[in-house]
């Protein structure tokens, strides 16, 4: 497996993957799916502003993503950074997120983050023991963060110090 800056040629296998959670799941609160455009703008944005967007690659095959970009704008926050983790569910289990999250955090630290900053739907018990195990320990609960499905959900946040 390798880890490596996302690329054009990735975007169709990172939507086959995160769509689905998107309509499917409340991993994410958004309802609205990606786009090939979309998508690609966000990984420009993400590296004009210096951070990451990193995939896993196992045979020629996107197993994951994980990117970062600072947590609320402002200078006060410049060194307190937010990721996103996304698997293929193939990828689940095989240490994987563990590989994408060490890159990433090394990449934030190298960059001048602080701290990282997970923010967990509180029905992803998966991901939030994900997040406890590579060092993560709690830093909130907001109640009713989001509504998908017709349904008030909660936000976990975890954070680590890099």
């Amino acid at each position: 497996m390798i880890i490596r800056p996302a690329e054009e040629r990735d975007l169709a296998a990172i939507l086959d993957f995160w769509n689905p959670l998107i309509r499917e799941t409340t991993v994410t609160f958004s309802s609205e799916e990606k786009t090939a455009e979309g998508l690609a703008r966000m990984i420009a944005g993400r590296r004009a502003a210096g951070r990451a967007f990193l995939v896993a690659e196992e045979a020629g095959e996107v197993l994951g993503l994980a990117s970062y970009d600072q947590f609320r704008s402002g200078n006060g926050y410049a060194h307190c950074m937010e990721h996103t983790i996304i698997l293929a569910a193939a990828a689940r289990g095989r240490g994987v997120g563990r590989a994408l999250m060490a890159a990433l955090e090394d990449h934030a630290r190298a960059a001048g983050a602080h701290g990282m900053i997970a923010a967990v739907s509180a029905e992803n018990e998966a991901a939030i023991a994900f997040h406890r195990a590579i060092g993560y320990g709690p830093a909130g609960l907001v109640r009713q963060a989001g509504r998908k499905f017709g349904r008030w959900l909660d936000l976990v946040l975890l954070q680590k110090i890099l």
